[in-house]
């Protein structure tokens, strides 16, 4: 795949990956994705990532459900991010909302406010 020679990958041979609905262009979380991870997301249709806490691969939603069918990719200008556009099945953050970014914070950086709401039950879910 020409795409993986394009990318500039950090020291632990990792890229940013954005992810954004396809439909409302809302974020809905920031994962990483090693070569095997792009690979899988392009040969399947379904966002995998590189886990850096379990150090493997994870296809979103494989124990909750919630996937997201790839609609897009783009890499941004410096080859060192990627863009997916998806179809976001249920929520994508993993503690019920529906985006991960669900918290505003204040002008002063002094606090934040939820600005999401909850869409399920976290600890009924993992």
């Amino acid at each position: 795949m020409k795409i993986l020679s394009e990318l500039k990958y950090d020291n632990y041979g990792l890229v940013t990956a954005v992810i954004q609905d396809c439909t409302n262009n809302e974020v809905l979380m920031v994962g990483y994705m090693n070569t095997e991870a792009i690979k899988q997301t392009l040969s399947t249709g379904r966002v995998c990532f590189w886990s850096r806490s379990r150090q493997k691969l994870w296809i979103k939603g494989e124990t909750s459900g919630h996937t997201q069918e790839v609609a897009s990719v783009a890499i941004d200008c410096d080859g060192d991010a990627l863009l997916i556009k998806v179809e976001q099945k249920v929520a994508a953050c993993h503690t019920g909302y529906r985006s991960c970014f669900f918290r505003e914070v204040s002008s002063d950086g002094e606090s934040t406010d939820v600005t999401g709401e909850k869409i399920f039950d976290a600890d009924a879910v993992y």
